[in-house]
């Protein structure tokens, strides 16, 4: 049972976990985007120019800090709830596990992109795009229902 009232510790971390992983997700679900259409633009021009800014601001205003909050708000909520043994939590951890490491992958990219060195294609991109998604929903199914 969820140990979650308005008046608990419990309930505000899960709130701002939420939040997180709301900004989290949004952000790993526009980098790529992004990075479709930095393809298209010719290196050295001002678009190129423009899409490195927006992908760094993004990466490191939004998606770094949104990871970090999910994280240890995270972990708080496994150690209050007693969830650390529980199966749906560690299925759910490896999915979050895979998740950072797509965002490492991203973070990679866009100092590719940086470089001057992507070396993906658009179709690339789009598929990449699709990952948090899956992984979304897998974490979300599990943390809801905890079927496990």
């Amino acid at each position: 049972m969820d140990a979650c009232t308005v008046y608990s510790g419990y309930c505000w971390i899960k709130a701002f976990h939420i939040v997180a992983v709301i900004a989290w997700v949004a952000g790993m679900l526009y980098l790529p985007r992004l990075f479709v259409y930095h393809c298209d633009a010719e290196v050295g021009s001002a678009q190129s120019e423009t899409f490195k800014v927006m992908e760094r601001r993004l990466l490191r205003a939004i998606i770094n800090p949104a990871m970090i909050a999910t994280w240890l708000l995270g972990i708080a909520l496994v150690w209050q709830g007693g969830w650390a043994f529980a199966t749906w939590f560690q299925i759910k951890f490896v999915l979050v596990i895979v998740m950072s490491a797509v965002h490492g992958m991203l973070a990679r990219y866009v100092r590719d992109f940086a470089a001057d060195r992507n070396r993906h294609t658009q179709k690339f991109y789009r598929i990449i795009n699709e990952v948090p998604t899956l992984l979304m929903i897998g974490i979300v199914l599990l943390a809801v229902l905890k079927p496990f």
